[in-house]
């Protein structure tokens, strides 16, 4: 580990706050712009596409509101990390200007479904991915996976896949996110969990004492569900996603699980616009950070 990556350590170990997810990719970029008022007609091709975005990105994370005393860390899409933000890496920005944890996204999308689950699609690049990354003193990395239906050879086919790759993330010194995601809308949701509990902590057994990993979890049915999980030595911290849930219901139902910290990425940009001006978008962001604080802090 480098230097920063020690004292990123100690602020995920100690700190309060929550992890802000900026990372939607090719699929989802498209969507996250047009609820930032940004229309289809503003771009006409990829690179002009990540530029919008880049632009929306940088206007929160240079935002007064934005900063290490609420926020642990920031998760990345690759092209992102690409870029600058006044004229430092993205990820040397977060940290050295905001004491922002630099997370990044490294799968690449979801294979089809298949036993009511989806695996991550196969990540060729990943050493080389996960040497940028080393090279920008970014700390951890994050890759989705999605569960539809309680199908145990579907979720056991997920965490099994994670972990794998998980171990790999360790191996090159960074901490993983594993991210296996249960639908909100599944119609077996309760049941799911159920088995992805199991299946998380059969592999959680199974690290060794300096294998350290982060866990991204859809807000459980049953309150302090994956209380097990939080109090896992081998878990640095239990991240929530909101899944689709509005702002307002992740930050109850967060609020009730003591333990798991929000890792929000539509209901953290949810009331922001590029028409606002900068009084009224720091405003805004100001006190969705300090809600999604509050909900994390239990």
């Amino acid at each position: 580990m480098t230097t920063a990556q020690k004292a990123m350590l100690e602020k995920i170990k100690s700190a309060p706050g929550f992890i802000a997810a900026l990372d939607q990719s090719g699929g989802s970029t498209p969507k996250a712009l047009k609820l930032y008022g940004v229309d289809e007609s503003a771009y006409s091709n990829d690179e002009e596409m990540f530029a919008c975005v880049h632009a929306m990105r940088t206007r929160i994370i240079t935002s007064p509101a934005f900063d290490g005393n609420r926020i642990l860390g920031a998760i990345l899409f690759e092209n992102t990390l690409d870029r600058e933000i006044e004229d430092k890496s993205s990820s040397h920005y977060l940290w050295q200007n905001k004491k922002v944890v630099p997370f990044l996204k490294v799968d690449k999308g979801l294979a089809d479904e298949e036993n009511g689950a989806q695996i991550m699609k196969p990540m060729p690049d990943l050493e080389a991915l996960l040497a940028k990354a080393n090279a920008q003193d970014v700390f951890g990395t994050k890759m989705r996976s999605v569960v539809k239906l309680a199908n145990k050879a579907g979720i056991d086919a997920v965490v099994e896949q994670q972990f794998a790759v998980g171990k790999q993330i360790i191996a090159a010194g960074l901490v993983p996110i594993i991210e296996p995601e249960i639908d909100i809308n599944s119609p077996e949701k309760a049941e799911a969990e159920v088995l992805l509990k199991a299946a998380i902590l059969a592999q959680l057994d199974e690290l060794k004492g300096d294998q350290y990993v982060m866990l991204k979890l859809t807000l459980p049915e049953q309150t302090n569900f994956y209380t097990e999980c939080v109090n896992h030595p081998q878990v640095l911290k239990v991240v929530a996603l909101s899944g689709g849930y509005s702002r307002e219901v992740a930050n109850k139902r967060l609020s009730e699980n003591v333990g798991m910290i929000a890792s929000f990425s539509r209901a953290l940009t949810e009331g922001l616009s590029v028409q606002q001006s900068n009084e009224n978008f720091d405003s805004t962001l100001d006190a969705t950070i300090q809600s999604i604080f509050d909900a994390s802090n239990t």
